[in-house]
């Protein structure tokens, strides 16, 4: 396996973890060090690596950037009554071009997730989405991508690609994979009516950070969908971290966040997370321990998955079926967890690459609407994606 682009987690970072309890995450985590070289995957579930990586931020000024207090906060905290193994790869080092980053994550991602291990990507800019994006290209025919950020990051996609412009190359690249975008707790103030009106007539979702807010829950139909979730840390109300990390008054707070991390590890698909946008200073503390607090929480999610979507067997779910005008809408209930799914009929006899999408995630409310006469807003946006 080709794991040369990585360089070990400091010694620095070692010796620190060398005096914290036995007990904490640091003393059981499979760690790539200079002594002992890249650590055994068996049976690891989850692999963190740093990525240090910023030169497509719009506001590049060169300045260097290190992982080692996230690190230690990371290590420091105590883990669940998890079975998950988690190793830290340590980092991708900046390429002599910004594209040789994008190479060395998009090839450390393909053969991860080809054996089944979930990447957890730490930034950097998050334009590494879009690599992150391109490693599913022999891997995937189509993918969903959830971005937790203040913006939509569409773009002009004629520009060279930059930290708030990389949805828009994904968009318009071949090969065209995309099948769903959706943006949580986007900030309305921070983006132009024509990217709004481009989501629209694209059919993509986007939830606006009061929705998101008032019902948390809104998050987890989205991530159950998901293949790739990436956050932009400037979704973080700047009351949350530390100084140079600031960057609105409003936004998610730790608990959201947290939660919203939570979410995409319970999910069943999501098969690689990123967390982006790090920006270190003087008083670091407060950021670096968030970073790791979503991390755990991440983990923590993973570790209480359950598979709870085998239709196959009768036992295993409720079907509930309502006719809006003259459509009928079927809904599936887990009796394992409770969870919701609409079918979306119209694509159950296509013979394509959509066919997997037959089964939406949803919640308890999109059944209660459907039985309202109300057409769930999942349900229509699926179908007007599949008629365009």
């Amino acid at each position: 396996m080709n794991f040369n682009f990585l360089s070990p987690v400091s010694d620095l970072v070692l010796a620190h973890n060398e005096l914290l309890s036995m007990q904490a995450l640091g003393r059981k985590i499979r760690i790539h060090s200079t002594k002992n070289g890249i650590p055994d995957l068996e049976n690891v579930e989850i692999a963190v690596f740093g990525v240090l990586e910023n030169r497509n931020d719009v506001n590049y000024i060169g300045e260097e950037f290190q992982l080692n207090e996230i690190r230690k906060a990371f290590y420091s905290l105590y883990p669940g009554t998890w079975n998950t193994t988690i190793a830290d790869l340590g980092d991708i080092n900046k390429g002599e071009s910004v594209e040789d980053t994008y190479f060395a994550l998009k090839t450390i991602v393909s053969i991860l997730v080809n054996k089944n291990i979930i990447p957890v990507i730490i930034g950097g800019t998050q334009d590494l989405t879009y690599a992150n994006y391109r490693a599913y290209d022999s891997i995937k025919p189509m993918v969903n991508i959830v971005n937790v950020d203040s913006k939509f990051d569409l773009g002009d996609s004629t520009k060279p690609i930059k930290n708030d412009s990389f949805v828009g190359k994904i968009i318009l690249d071949q090969p065209y994979n995309l099948f769903n975008y959706a943006a949580i707790g986007y900030q309305t103030y921070f983006n132009s009516q024509e990217e709004k009106d481009l989501m629209e007539g694209l059919y993509f979702e986007s939830y606006r950070l009061g929705e998101i807010s008032n019902d948390i829950a809104l998050v987890e139909p989205t991530m159950r969908d998901a293949d790739i979730v990436t956050i932009d840390l400037n979704a973080v109300r700047s009351a949350e971290v530390s100084s140079n990390q600031k960057f609105s008054p409003n936004g998610l707070d730790g608990k959201e966040i947290c939660a919203i991390a939570r979410y995409a590890g319970i999910s069943n698909k999501v098969s690689s997370f990123g967390i982006y946008e790090y920006k270190p200073s003087q008083d670091d503390e407060m950021t670096s321990m968030l970073v790791a607090q979503m991390l755990w929480y991440f983990v923590e999610g993973v570790n209480y998955r359950v598979k709870d979507d085998d239709f196959s067997d009768d036992r295993n779910y409720q079907k509930f079926i309502t006719l809006i005008e003259n459509e009928e809408l079927t809904f599936y209930k887990s009796n394992k967890t409770g969870r919701w799914w609409i079918e979306i009929p119209f694509l159950s006899d296509v013979d394509n690459k959509l066919k997997r999408h037959t089964l939406l995630p949803c919640m308890h409310q999109d059944y209660k609407d459907a039985c309202e006469n109300k057409v769930p807003e999942r349900w229509y946006k699926a179908f007007q994606k599949n008629c365009v």
